[in-house]
């Protein structure tokens, strides 16, 4: 089912520019959304330093078997190995980045949806539909999908070459996909969604929701990326599920 005004991978990738656009324009929303973004991403930040400090030490005790292989070929091996590992630990820092952003910035990214809405125009729904026992499943569950999506990076770095290209590619897909539903979730279920009809709800528009979500999975990965992105990918996820919603309601009538 095509959406009006947000059809492809391209348009919902755009509303992405479009939260920017909104924010832009709102100063004191976007530091109030970058507050709690920067608080968790500092905690995330050190604990992935210090793998990055240490990974040599953790590919070589994961890796004895590469002892006796010559030189150049185990240098190779653990270098990519090691690069796998540091990719997977940044998936899945940026999935417990969402999660736990949310939980932190409730009040921040509410105000955030809220000023969206009304922009846009229509009622807004009175309720924010996303309850704090909700936030907290929610931020649990994005953290063990990242930790699935980083356990398939980090063993796709032992095939040469190839191997760490695939795992990473799969895992920013993966990853954009469920942070692209964390964030359009409040819009949804404020409106009545249940996490079944959600689930529907977005997968009649597969094009759309990855689009958005992967553009705003690359951004998170960007060194502050996800501290900055953060604000504007809570305001572009509003605005694609009001024009995803809008197409369904003009495609009825």
């Amino acid at each position: 089912m095509p959406a009006v005004g947000a059809s492809g991978v391209s348009g919902g990738a755009r509303h992405l520019l479009d939260g920017w656009r909104f924010l832009r324009r709102r100063p004191g929303l976007l530091v109030l959304g970058i507050a709690p973004a920067l608080v968790v991403f500092l905690v995330l930040a050190t604990a992935w330093v210090l793998l990055a400090l240490h990974v040599g030490d953790i590919v070589g005790w994961v890796t004895p078997f590469a002892d006796d292989w010559a030189d150049p070929l185990r240098g190779l091996a653990r270098v990519l190995l090691a690069i796998a590992l540091l990719l997977a630990a940044a998936l899945l820092a940026s999935a417990a980045f969402t999660g736990l952003s949310l939980l932190v910035g409730e009040p921040a990214y509410e105000r955030i949806w809220r000023a969206v809405e009304t922009e846009l125009g229509g009622p807004v729904p009175a309720e924010d539909g996303v309850g704090f026992v909700e936030t907290v499943r929610d931020a649990v569950v994005l953290t063990a999908r990242g930790v699935a999506t980083s356990a398939l990076v980090v063993v796709s770095g032992v095939v040469p070459v190839v191997g760490p290209v695939l795992g990473i590619g799969a895992g920013v897909a993966i990853n954009g996909r469920a942070l692209a539903r964390e964030l359009l979730e409040r819009p949804l279920q404020s409106r009545g969604y249940d996490r079944a009809a959600t689930d529907r709800f977005l997968a009649r528009h597969p094009r759309e929701v990855t689009g958005f979500g992967v553009v705003a999975q690359v951004c998170f990965m960007v060194p502050l990326g996800a501290v900055l992105t953060m604000p504007a990918a809570v305001a572009g996820a509003t605005m694609l599920a009001r024009d995803l919603l809008d197409a369904e309601s003009a495609q009825r009538r």
